[in-house]
């Protein structure tokens, strides 16, 4: 064989040494990605978590007899807390959507509640927590769709299969209803 035969030799095989390389890469910078995005959604949910003893002692204050509604909350409250994972931690959170629905739907009896201004300012924190949740959550599960379809695209799925790659869970709520935060109107 020639030496240019070599070089060529040489060169494609350092080429396709570097386009391996660069895969693999691509790989590792959607997977700290998806951690990244994990880790936005974590601070929005427990920003979230936190909120919630305020908002059901503020509640607890005009509603004492609401006892169910308040032990519901706090117990799905903890359930979140403890939720690992994005699947895990969406179904949680959505038993936590339902038991904050029924702590409005209390709050809606109390009229003085409803005027209370610690009430509100609880209820617009909530609100913005949901608001920047959300955004989290969209953020998250792009960049998860991105990372599982790059992991599953030829050839990129060769370096994948040998470079320890999984796929990602999605952060999923079930409807519509649970997506959105508890709308209570302060209107008379």
């Amino acid at each position: 064989m020639p030496w240019w035969g070599i070089v060529i030799v040489i060169v494609v095989v350092v080429a396709l040494i570097a386009w391996v390389i660069g895969l693999y890469n691509r790989l590792v910078r959607l997977r700290v990605e998806v951690q990244q995005g994990w880790a936005n959604i974590d601070v929005q949910l427990r920003r979230r978590y936190d909120l919630i003893p305020n908002l059901v002692e503020t509640v607890k204050g005009y509603a004492e007899h609401e006892r169910g509604v308040f032990q519901r909350v706090t117990e799905a409250r903890t359930s979140a807390m403890d939720a690992k994972g994005p699947a895990a931690s969406g179904e949680a959170n959505n038993l936590l959507a339902r038991a904050l629905g029924g702590l409005f739907a209390v709050a809606e009896n109390y009229p003085d509640l409803k005027a209370s201004t610690n009430f509100l300012q609880l209820q617009t924190e909530l609100a913005n927590v949901e608001e920047m949740l959300a955004a989290a959550r969209r953020y998250y599960n792009a960049t998860v769709g991105q990372y599982n379809a790059t992991q599953h695209t030829v050839p990129t799925n060769i370096v994948a299969r040998f470079g320890d790659f999984s796929d990602a869970e999605f952060f999923e709520e079930e409807d519509e209803a649970v997506r959105s935060a508890p709308q209570v109107s302060f209107d008379s």
